[in-house]
């Protein structure tokens, strides 16, 4: 079973990717709140995949991101924000992401490449 955090301080938004996420595969999915829960929670629980969003309290999803890919270098990191400036996604890429999903796209835009990253990790596994 593959795991996923699930990284944003909207309750909402949380609950939504959860269930997108728990229907749509026999997927473990963890949460955390902000930027600074969401590296403890890696820690703990070692996930195979990371949805962040950027504006956060505590460390925003980039500063986040970047010690994430420190801690876990192997686990992809999806940026999932409603903020789509392209300087914004260039600083987010540079923080290690590997892909970055506007809030305004489909669900299954981002079930998608959250799909694409997790084959693309177990290919680079074996």
């Amino acid at each position: 079973m593959k795991s996923i955090l699930i990284v944003d301080d909207s309750p909402h938004v949380r609950r939504s990717l959860r269930r997108l996420l728990e229907t749509k595969h026999d997927w473990g999915v963890s949460e955390a709140e902000n930027g600074g829960d969401a590296i403890d929670r890696a820690k703990e629980l070692r996930p195979d995949l990371i949805v962040i969003d950027l504006a956060m309290p505590v460390l925003n999803g980039i500063v986040a991101s970047s010690v994430l890919k420190q801690i876990m270098p192997a686990a992809p990191i999806v940026m999932f924000t409603a903020f789509s400036d392209p300087h914004i996604k260039r600083m987010a890429m540079a923080a290690g992401l590997d892909s970055f999903v506007d809030k305004s796209e489909s669900p299954e835009m981002l079930l998608g490449c959250i799909e694409q990253l997790l084959v693309q990790r177990s290919d680079n596994a074996a």
